[in-house]
């Protein structure tokens, strides 16, 4: 279960930084601010997981959960909230804590 997890760390760190990279879909799309910081946000992210390996299921959700909380309000700002619930659009897919 920890290497799932670890491995799900891995990915969507991953996927944020190739998004990045894409001038035609999200790397096109964002200010060069937000870009930044998202960047930022995605290398620390994935700096903090090579050098915590060993990590326990807790700290590896803490961490996703700050990189959320950075991305997050950027891709609201980004594509707006659905009128009718008050919630983003989906930009990913959704998983629950234990498939973190």
């Amino acid at each position: 279960m920890l290497i799932v997890n670890f491995c799900y760390g891995y990915r969507y760190a991953y996927s944020l930084k190739t998004q990045l990279g894409d001038k035609e879909k999200l790397g096109g799309k964002l200010s060069s601010d937000d870009k930044q910081t998202i960047e930022s946000a995605v290398e620390e992210q994935i700096k903090w997981l090579e050098s915590n390996a060993g990590a326990d299921v807790d700290e590896l959700k803490e961490h996703k959960k700050q990189l959320e909380e950075i991305v997050t309000p950027i891709m609201i700002k980004l594509y707006g909230q659905d009128s009718s619930t008050g919630a983003p659009p989906p930009s990913s897919p959704k998983h629950d804590d234990e498939s973190l």
